[in-house]
């Protein structure tokens, strides 16, 4: 299942992973395998890639990071073919990337003779682009009918869907807006408009896809294995830069 109607479907550089992703989650749909499940195995697999990272087992990094990629996509496709949909994998799965982001550039910046305020910069940069790109994304599925688990604005604890405890939406909702709400911020200010546009043509919106976290973390694998590691955090840092152009476009096209 997508979270776009077909005829709004366009080419995600980030989601490469997905033709895996379907087949991992209609494996576990007879089983009692849930996706808050794969949702902790990707989080494992991000953990062995760091550690891979910081012993310097490159193309196991590589290995596990993209593998993190995939099962990331996967617990969101476990729950839409079980038509279990839930606000606690939805917030737990956000929480996680952002921890292990966080970790995966401490991480490189371990391996690297890069100043530390660098490589913050780096992961704000990160979060920017991944911020951006979701806050496309999600108005997008908003104004075509597509997938409603996410909001365009996540300003109050959504009531628990079926089958999940409210109390942990209420913890998860809460440690998301910390991590995230800075983010959110900055980027719904750089672009108010875009929450009432209907205009995301699919030649943006793959462009964009390019600040997918699948994409950021295929960069990082491609530079881990070809020996270009003190390169990641300064070309996240530039790549940063194109979030003005981005914006930029997206106002020049008529709603």
């Amino acid at each position: 299942m997508s979270k776009l109607p077909n005829e709004h479907k366009f080419t995600d550089l980030s989601d490469y992973g997905r033709p895996l992703a379907r087949i991992i989650a209609n494996s576990l749909k007879e089983t009692q395998f849930s996706p808050i499940h794969v949702t902790i195995w990707f989080v494992i697999s991000g953990l062995i890639a760091i550690a891979c990272i910081l012993t310097g087992n490159y193309y196991l990094a590589a290995f596990f990071l993209i593998l993190k990629s995939i099962l990331d996509a996967a617990d969101g496709e476990l729950a839409r073919i079980k038509k279990t949909p839930s606000y606690t994998g939805r917030y737990l799965d956000s929480v996680s990337d952002i921890i292990l982001n966080l970790l995966i550039i401490t991480s490189i910046w371990c391996i690297t003779d890069i100043h530390f305020a660098f490589a913050l910069l780096a992961f704000l940069g990160i979060q920017l682009q991944g911020t951006l790109y979701n806050y496309y994304y999600v108005i997008l599925r908003t104004h075509v009918g597509g997938d409603n688990t996410s909001q365009v604005f996540e300003n109050k604890v959504p009531r628990a869907l079926e089958g999940e405890n409210q109390r942990n939406v209420n913890i998860l909702f809460k440690i998301y807006k910390y991590l995230y709400g800075m983010f959110d911020k900055i980027i719904y200010a750089l672009d108010r408009e875009a929450a009432t546009s209907s205009n995301f043509p699919k030649w943006l919106m793959t462009s964009l896809s390019t600040f997918g976290l699948g994409f950021q973390l295929l960069i990082i694998s491609i530079f881990l294995v070809a020996g270009l590691k003190d390169l990641i955090i300064p070309f996240f840092i530039a790549y940063t830069l194109l979030i003005p152009v981005f914006i930029g476009i997206r106002k020049l096209l008529p709603d």
